[in-house]
């Protein structure tokens, strides 16, 4: 694009690193939560023992039981402990603190873009946040 100053390049960087913590914990979110015939892939994250978003959170906001269930069931390749898991997630309101969660990044993100493009188009980075915000794939 011909920018080639630090400043902008920096003001690029603050934008899309806080753009791809959103887009990384979406697509954690997803994985668990998602419909398979929307996103193209059946998520395996319980599985495959990821140490992701849902499962910090879970972590951060299980009582000491809780904790029991996920350290039984969390990377158990098997339908019944990942379905144990995914009700865990439900008790502990998992789905409503991603919710929350997707609006105040999508706030930061727009007030960033604002007071950080730059010499950049803001109208850039406003598409790119638009584009994944509330994604279903």
């Amino acid at each position: 694009a011909g920018i080639n100053d630090k400043e902008s390049h920096s003001n690029a960087k603050q934008i899309l690193l806080e753009m791809g913590r959103y887009f990384q914990i979406q697509d954690d979110f997803l994985d668990c939560f998602g419909d398979p015939s929307v996103t193209g892939k059946i998520g395996t994250d319980i599985e495959d023992n990821k140490c992701g978003w849902l499962a910090v959170r879970a972590l951060q906001k299980a009582t000491p039981e809780q904790k029991k269930i996920l350290e039984e069931n969390y990377g158990v390749d098997d339908p019944g402990k990942v379905a144990i898991i995914k009700k865990l997630y439900d008790d502990l309101n998992l789905k409503e603190l991603f919710y929350e969660f997707e609006e105040e990044s999508y706030q930061t993100l727009m007030k960033l873009i604002e007071q950080c493009h730059g010499e950049l188009p803001a109208e850039m980075f406003i598409d790119f946040a638009k584009r994944i915000y509330k994604r279903k794939k």
